[in-house]
């Protein structure tokens, strides 16, 4: 049977026939039988679902010589001729190729003749979305005022892209897709019916493939049996499909799991030279890995595993995954995923999409956040064990927050005690250790002395790169628009000999700008826009602004420390009230005169 056949034999003819979608036939029905129909219909939802064929079903329902009635009879004259697209008071519209205001106005100009050979007019426009603003326009006044004798209904898989007036003057019905459970027992049915035979696995793997589309997944249905030459096998939908065997995941599983790249590349040849698809091989090790997860974290539930034919070794290889590793591989392979629709050498993106499973470690897979680096390449550049990298960073965070705690109380670096200077000892020096190996992600988060961009704050110099800084901005945003998101946050404080000091409200735009690489394309931004080259040195907001208040304080709280030798204040030859004024607004700041 050609797929054109088998189509139309088990396209919906009732409301009955419908799969899925029981919510919208009780609703429809309820309405003919109050007869209570509506002017106009809105019907959406994902493709393959049943709008049209309950459009028609619809039409039929309400124009049927034994009704309006909640079933179409299909027998009478009207019913076989809208089955059949020879009834010319129901009109079925393609949006897509006829979108223009013409085509609506030539529609707005017919609407308030009678029909000439049934109950109702019924306009069906498919793809509606596809209309212009001005067809819109021109639909709109005939839906604020319809004939009682016409019926719109509105079918599209897009309904964010129609206008909201347009929206509230209709009924709207959400088609959802069909379950794997109902889609299954269609599918059942079907090879019954068509004396198919078929093994179970087969037509769950084909009902999964269609994503909930029935008409998608009768499709399917015909492609595999007519290669299988009316027996359908596991083998054979995974053949036509494009799909990859259950052998093939757990090879390539094994190969991840272990990490072993070299593996990797040979099974991906054989793929593709048996004619897979690399989007279609990304898809189905996305669900499989899922189906590991799955299994992982709820065992008792029953994983979803249609394509799985041993179960015990299915459950050892999900248990070879923690779940921490699995959500990072399901991550990563649909970032590739994406790619891999516009990428115009698919097998590599699909290849390196595996490389980049092999090479996750741990702290990656734990949601860090960092890009994928692997071990192995920080221990190549002289890097710290992993787990000497993590102790340092508690470290750091603990004496960044012990740090800021003594700021808030207070504290000066001047008078800072033994035990404070021995933290900002040891805070840089881990601080150097970071530097060293690139921690977080290659951010150098060493600390900044502010006191000479304090004393520059202002100067014309400055004056003339903050003028300059959304050229600037413009220029990052040109090179890489992801740097120009993270730079954005910070803004131009000071600038002291080669460098420009920019604070920043969050920190973690904050670290991911000074990343080596993003820091390159600021600086050459920077030096082409500026003229000269600059460095960008970075700190974060509430500290900048925290020394540029306490700038004079300090000074003051300095001077009262005075240095071994030095000759007291109350000796210094001074008046007791100069000195008074040198403790509260610093030695720059002071200026004594003569009377005379």
């Amino acid at each position: 049977m050609s797929h054109i056949a088998l189509y139309r034999a088990w396209r919906p003819q009732t409301f009955q026939d419908m799969v899925g979608q029981q919510h919208i036939i009780q609703t429809l029905q309820n309405s003919i039988r109050e007869q209570r129909v509506s002017h106009a219909y809105l019907f959406n939802g994902p493709r393959g679902t049943g709008k049209t064929s309950a459009a028609k079903i619809l039409a039929k329902a309400v124009n049927c010589e034994r009704g309006p009635a909640e079933e179409p009879c299909n027998e009478c004259d009207a019913c076989i001729g809208i089955t059949a697209g020879h009834i010319m008071d129901v009109i079925e519209i393609d949006a897509a190729s006829n979108r223009g205001i013409d085509e609506i106005r030539d529609i707005r100009d017919k609407v308030r003749y009678a029909p000439s050979e049934v109950r109702f007019k019924v306009y069906i426009i498919d793809e509606v979305h596809m209309l212009t603003a001005e067809a819109f326009n021109a639909l709109l006044k005939t839906l604020e005022e319809p004939p009682g004798h016409v019926i719109f209904i509105l079918a599209t898989t897009e309904p964010h892209k129609l206008p909201a007036t347009i929206i509230s003057r209709c009924q709207r019905f959400d088609f959802r897709q069909v379950s794997l459970e109902e889609q299954t027992e269609h599918l059942v049915k079907i090879c019954r019916e068509e004396g198919i035979q078929a093994e179970e696995d087969a037509i769950a793997y084909i009902a999964r493939l269609s994503e909930g589309g029935m008409r998608d997944a009768i499709s399917l249905l015909e492609q595999v049996s007519a290669f299988a030459d009316g027996s359908i096998t596991l083998e054979a939908a995974v053949d036509v499909t494009g799909g990859m065997a259950a052998d093939h995941f757990y090879q390539l599983a094994e190969a991840v799991k272990d990490r072993n790249v070299a593996a990797v590349m040979p099974l991906v040849e054989s793929l593709m030279q048996a004619g897979k698809s690399a989007d279609k091989c990304m898809e189905n090790l996305i669900y499989y890995f899922r189906d590991l997860l799955v299994m992982k974290l709820a065992p008792q539930g029953g994983a979803a595993t249609e394509r799985i034919v041993d179960p015990e070794r299915f459950k050892a290889m999900a248990a070879a995954f923690t779940p921490t590793r699995l959500f990072a591989m399901i991550d990563t392979l649909n970032r590739y995923q994406v790619e891999l629709k516009h990428a115009s050498q698919p097998q590599t993106l699909f290849e390196v999409a595996l490389m980049k499973l092999c090479t996750l470690s741990e702290e990656q897979s734990s949601g860090s956040g960092q890009s994928a680096v692997s071990e192995s390449q920080g221990a190549a550049s002289g890097g710290v064990p992993s787990a000497e990298v993590g102790r340092l960073r508690q470290q750091i965070e603990a004496l960044e927050r012990k740090l800021e705690q003594a700021i808030q109380n207070g504290i000066s670096s001047g008078s800072a005690s033994a035990s404070d200077q021995a933290a900002s000892k040891q805070a840089a020096r881990t601080n150097a250790v970071r530097n060293s190996f690139g921690g977080s992600g290659g951010i150098a988060r060493s600390s900044v002395k502010l006191d000479p961009y304090l004393a520059t704050a202002g100067s014309p110099e400055f004056n003339q790169i903050r003028m300059k800084w959304n050229d600037v901005l413009q220029g990052v945003k040109d090179a890489k628009i992801t740097v120009h998101a993270w730079l954005k946050d910070g803004e131009p404080v000071a600038s002291a000999d080669d460098a420009i000091l920019v604070a920043f409200k969050n920190t973690m735009h904050r670290e991911t700008t000074e990343k080596p690489a993003n820091r390159d394309i600021i600086e050459k931004v920077m030096h082409t826009v500026l003229g000269s080259p600059f460095r960008i040195v970075t700190v974060m907001l509430k500290d900048w602004q925290a020394a540029a208040q306490g700038a004079t304080v300090q000074k003051s709280e300095t001077l009262q420390l005075e240095p071994e030798g030095s000759i007291p204040a109350q000796h210094s030859g001074r008046p007791e009230w100069v000195e008074e004024a040198v403790k509260l607004f610093g030695e720059d700041l002071v200026v004594v005169k003569d009377k005379d």
